[in-house]
């Protein structure tokens, strides 16, 4: 496959970095237990894609395998914002509650699917990965996926604990003066489990 994306792309890659983590048999990956774990590797696995594939991009977008439709031009739509860290809506159903559950603010509090009301494009103080766009600069200045609990203690953790992965590079993020939103509106579905 390579070969022929080669031919479509500027540039491709294919990285290969064992974690040894495996989910534990008769677990969900969305089970409690596991999600300190389990989201360190995912973070530790995003930094390690950044550090080997970010060159002289402008954007990066993050795109959770299960992701199984979204608007054509969506791309665009986020772009059109203006704002340099944004993400859509993920729902298993159109109109329906949020499902990637990363994406909030008020402490994890409210939702994307608590605002719709509130417009097309809502700030919040974390973010989900399962589409995420970042302007690239921002990874370069540092903005990582933190994979241990960043700032326990900070007033937009959840009870103080600190946050790792998509929700640790939100409060990074604030920390580093850059802001992140959502859009309420702009809709893409998740697989069902």
């Amino acid at each position: 496959m390579l070969p022929s994306w080669r031919r479509e792309f500027a540039r491709v890659g294919l990285w290969k970095h064992n974690f040894g983590y495996q989910i534990p048999p008769g677990l969900h990956r969305g089970d409690p237990l596991i999600q300190q774990e389990r989201r360190r590797v995912l973070a530790l696995s995003r930094n390690q894609l950044l550090s080997r594939a970010l060159a002289d991009e402008d954007w990066v977008l993050w795109l959770d395998v299960d992701i199984i439709a979204y608007p054509p031009g969506i791309i665009e739509r986020l772009l059109a914002t203006g704002k340099n860290i944004v993400q859509p809506h993920c729902v298993l159903d159109y109109g329906g509650p949020t499902f990637d559950q990363n994406g909030w603010r008020d402490r994890g509090r409210i939702h994307l699917d608590d605002v719709r009301d509130e417009g097309d494009l809502v700030p919040l103080d974390t973010v989900g990965g399962t589409m995420l766009l970042i302007r690239a600069d921002l990874h370069r200045n540092g903005l990582i996926f933190p994979p241990i609990p960043y700032r326990p203690g900070h007033p937009k953790a959840r009870r103080g604990e600190g946050e790792l992965e998509t929700e640790g590079l939100g409060i990074l993020a604030a920390d580093m003066g850059e802001s992140c939103w959502g859009m309420p509106r702009l809709e893409i579905l998740h697989r069902r489990a």
